[in-house]
């Protein structure tokens, strides 16, 4: 068996371990921007290659044939590489172009949800024009102001947390409009965000173990949004301040929007749903869905899956997902991304970071992302570098393992040292708690 994986961050580095571990032993390889340390340990070859060229991905898919292939970043998903495979016979563990609208269209995630009348949209409307702007803005009190596209998980702007005044977030608006044409401004929810993952065949939605991710940059979750500076996941599949009702209430708009997707695409949906949700004092609200695996979800789901990855992805093309038990080692884990000085607003790049993978401690991963292996050696890219992953019977371990993990890598770089610490989480339940009226 050849399986193909797209794309060269520390996702597509945990998927081809993930691959990696399989009994069933497939030869991967990758095609991809950047020449990644890990994934060259674990494949047989590597194309370097635009991810969203589809002509050189399907040259080198022609002369390799894989069986199948897994498409990691958003990027190429969205501009159709699921489909420009299927025109050359390899299925993707990824959905078309039509359906990755859910995540390449905020505006068309919004509509979906409310033509079908799904609970979980919060006050929101699009604009085309600068026509009725300040109104809205003005009855939803604090706004936050959201880019139509992908941007590399930037495109999100938040009152009170990345501008002050409506003037300000107004004036972002008028940005974002004048550079697709259209913008979206929702009203700002106060609460905790969770991420929930789910295996999709087109008629399973298999959920994966609950992770909160920590988007802002500082400690304290202070300065502007990331890409994500790390994230956590509990032995119970659960987070110290979700409850039950919280998880059922998400389940229910995915499997929902899954349908309402399908019924409007007259295509079914294959590969990974990940929705962002928040809880609020007036239940759970989806904030956005991606169309793929998250990155860091990713680091913390795959490390623990228990059932075999290539099995899985085998039944999501087939459409028999129901027909595979899918199960996790009950562990937690902690994420924390180590990247370059000034990310993300002035991160520097081209510049020596180095990894002396002896200081890992026993427990603990790292994971390649935003570097290049060159002969002098590894060249920081200019976003998020290198992740490192403990894995314990709690959390309180599994944090100790990933802070010791950071120490493996020297160089002009920084992490957050309070991601998954029990102080930051103490805050959030008693967050969610004061939110309840508990």
């Amino acid at each position: 068996m050849k399986i193909l994986v797209v794309g060269s961050g520390a996702r597509e580095h945990a998927i081809c371990e993930a691959l990696a571990r399989s009994t069933k032993k497939p030869e991967i390889i990758n095609f991809a921007n950047a020449r990644n340390p890990g994934i060259a340990k674990l494949v047989s070859k590597i194309e370097r290659g635009d991810v969203t060229n589809f002509d050189q991905l399907k040259a080198f898919a022609n002369a390799e044939k894989p069986d199948f292939a897994i498409i990691g970043p958003d990027d190429p998903i969205a501009l159709g590489a699921a489909d420009a495979l299927l025109d050359i016979g390899i299925k993707s563990v990824a959905p078309l172009r039509s359906l990755a609208r859910l995540e390449s269209s905020k505006v068309y995630a919004r509509n979906l949800l409310n033509k079908y009348e799904i609970v979980g949209n919060p006050k929101h409307k699009a604009f085309f024009d600068e026509v009725g702007m300040q109104e809205f803005a003005k009855e939803c009190g604090e706004f936050v102001v959201k880019f139509d596209g992908l941007m590399g998980g930037k495109g999100v702007q938040v009152q009170g947390d990345h501008f002050a005044t409506q003037a300000e977030g107004l004036e972002l608006a008028k940005q974002y409009l004048q550079k697709s044409g259209k913008v979206l401004i929702e009203e700002k929810l106060v609460g905790q965000e969770f991420s929930l993952l789910f295996f999709v065949d087109g008629e399973s939605v298999v959920p994966m173990p609950l992770v909160q991710d920590n988007k802002r940059a500082f400690v304290g979750d202070k300065g502007p949004n990331t890409g994500g500076m790390g994230s956590i996941s509990d032995a119970d599949h659960l987070l110290p301040f979700v409850d039950k009702k919280d998880i059922t209430a998400a389940k229910e708009i995915a499997v929902k929007t899954i349908g309402a997707l399908q019924a409007e695409c007259n295509e079914k949906y294959k590969g990974i749903l990940f929705g962002g949700f928040m809880i609020t004092k007036d239940g759970v609200r989806l904030i956005e869905f991606n169309t793929r695996f998250g990155d860091p979800e990713a680091l913390n789901l795959l490390p623990i899956l228990a059932t075999d990855f290539v099995e899985i992805c085998q039944a999501i093309i087939a459409g028999k997902l129901g027909e595979v038990n899918i199960e996790f080692l009950e562990q937690a884990t902690v994420c924390k991304y180590i990247v370059p000085n000034g990310y993300p607003t002035e991160a520097i790049k081209d510049v020596p970071v180095e990894v002396d993978s002896n200081k890992l401690p026993d427990g603990a991963r790292l994971y390649y992302a935003s570097v290049d292996a060159t002969e002098t050696g590894l060249i920081l890219k200019g976003s998020r570098a290198i992740a490192v992953v403990g894995t314990a019977d709690t959390l309180p371990e599994a944090q100790y393992l990933a802070e010791e993990a950071t120490k493996a890598v020297t160089g002009p770089v920084f992490h957050r040292e309070d991601i998954g610490t029990t102080r930051l989480i103490a805050e959030r339940v008693a967050m969610i708690r004061l939110l309840r009226g508990a």
